[in-house]
């Protein structure tokens, strides 16, 4: 049995499945985390590993949520379907995230992870180490 069937997953709804499972894209400037810049961090909506810091989110007006670093091994950068991009997904799960774009100069680091807000979760500062030691539990 392979590592991803054995992982329990969150339940998800319509949307979030076609998002997260089918690589769907929400409508820019729709998501609930676009401009959402509290301190924490964002965890994968359908397995809830952690992926991003609050500190490498960043306002890139693409209308979705940008972030220019993930949490170290987070992330699997894959080919696009399309052979332009570079899709991103969790590396835990698999689940679809968005796409990495690089050498855009929006930030120092010259990267720009482009997310669905209905493919992750946010965390607040407060809460986080408590979530991670439920993580570990699993």
């Amino acid at each position: 049995m392979s590592e991803t069937r054995k992982l329990k997953f969150n339940k998800l709804n319509p949307f979030e499945e076609w998002v997260i499972i089918h690589k769907g894209t929400e409508p820019p400037f729709t998501g609930e985390y676009v401009n959402h810049f509290e301190p924490g961090i964002y965890v994968c909506k359908r397995c809830g590993a952690p992926l991003f810091r609050s500190e490498d989110k960043f306002h890139s007006e693409c209308g979705w949520p940008s972030f220019d670093d993930e949490i170290p091994n987070a992330v699997k950068k894959l080919p696009d379907p399309d052979g332009i991009r570079i899709e991103i997904q969790c590396a835990k799960c698999g689940g679809h995230l968005g796409h990495v774009f690089y050498g855009e100069g929006f930030t120092p680091k010259d990267t720009r992870y482009c997310v669905n807000s209905v493919s992750i979760k946010f965390i607040p500062k407060e809460k986080v180490e408590e979530y991670l030691k439920q993580l570990e539990q699993k």
